[in-house]
């Protein structure tokens, strides 16, 4: 019922007032959550040490400040990955920086990861989690470089939000892909992606890092960041960011920015299926972009997926999304998959 009013107003105006509603709402979530929530012990998996209750994540990007931890197991996902964050406070890029394309079930958007900076969001976070009302789910940090940080210090600089985070994190994904901080996707490259994530793998000890990548890489290079994660000791790869491309929507002048949505599923989808191919099953792989149904997600289970992540449909399919996902898998039992654990618990 609210979907009219929120999309008559400017995207990130109707963001804001979405996530407001759902904070207050937050005591109330108890009462409403059986009707948002689908358990079946079918669903759970155990990937990197952690326990999802089922597949369907929330993907970094809606939960920018970290502020709503608390509420995405209410709302039936089984894990939610907050920020981006970075070392530095930093405001974003200038508005408008989010554009709806309804017909299409697509966004653009050039945010610049704004956010109150990796150490208040730390702050914020412990606090949280010292109140006991920290959720059973997992909840991943996506870390990614602030803009002032030339690219000769994002070693340091992501490993500073790393520390600020670390208490905090069940996973860390670490973000070299989007499109709307300069420079930040020559970091993909094999020699500077290696050296980052081999101090960030090193200094997160025994929580796991994971690796986001563009849909916007491809062939040799795909093969060669993948790689790269693998040699750092990454324990999954994230499939995939925004897309630079304008696929799938009209002809015509479109702002700068990721495209995300419905548009993004076929090359997310190819993305997907190309890094299963090079890991052979060595670590999981979460598929993100452009899954709106039980049948979207099934396509990447299928493709070699463990779990998958949502956002831009969330937008356009409510809250319930999570749960209708879910419900969807259980009518033919998602294929299985492996638990990628050590048996020797290394």
């Amino acid at each position: 019922m609210l979907k009219p009013l929120l999309f008559a107003l400017e995207p990130e105006a109707a963001h804001g007032l979405a996530l407001g509603a759902l904070r207050l709402s937050q005591p109330f979530l108890p009462l409403v959550s059986p009707l948002l929530r689908t358990a079946d012990p079918r669903l759970e998996k155990t990937l990197f040490g952690l326990n999802f209750p089922n597949p369907v994540g929330l993907a970094a990007g809606l939960d920018k400040r970290g502020e709503l931890v608390g509420a995405w197991e209410g709302m039936g996902f089984g894990f939610a990955e907050l920020g981006t964050f970075t070392a530095k406070a930093q405001p974003g890029n200038d508005r408008p920086r989010v554009f709806r394309y309804p017909a299409q079930r697509a966004l653009v958007n050039r945010m610049g990861f704004p956010n109150p900076g990796a150490a208040a969001a730390g702050r914020r976070l412990k606090a949280y989690r010292e109140s006991g009302r920290w959720p059973s789910i997992p909840i991943g940090i996506n870390i990614g470089k602030s803009k002032v940080t030339p690219l000769e210090g994002a070693v340091e600089d992501y490993l500073e939000s790393l520390s600020h985070l670390k208490d905090c994190a069940d996973y860390f994904a670490v973000n070299v892909s989007s499109p709307n901080t300069p420079g930040l996707r020559k970091l993909q490259e094999a020699k500077p992606l290696r050296k980052l994530l081999g101090a960030l793998v090193k200094a997160a000890g025994k929580t796991p890092v994971l690796l986001k990548l563009a849909p916007d890489l491809e062939g040799k290079a795909l093969q060669q960041a993948a790689a790269a994660a693998l040699s750092a000791g990454c324990k999954g790869l994230i499939a995939t960011n925004t897309t630079l491309s304008r696929e799938g929507l009209p002809t015509g002048e479109y702002p700068e920015g990721g495209l995300s949505g419905a548009p993004l599923a076929k090359r997310a989808v190819q993305s997907l299926r190309a890094l299963a191919r090079v890991t052979q099953g060595r670590v999981p792989l979460i598929a993100v972009g452009g899954i709106f149904t039980g049948q979207d997600a099934r396509e990447r289970l299928e493709a070699g997926a463990s779990l998958v992540q949502v956002y831009t449909a969330y937008i356009y399919e409510g809250p319930r999304l999570p749960s209708r996902i879910c419900a969807a898998l259980l009518k033919e039992e998602p294929p299985p998959t492996r638990s990628h654990e050590d048996p020797k618990g290394k």
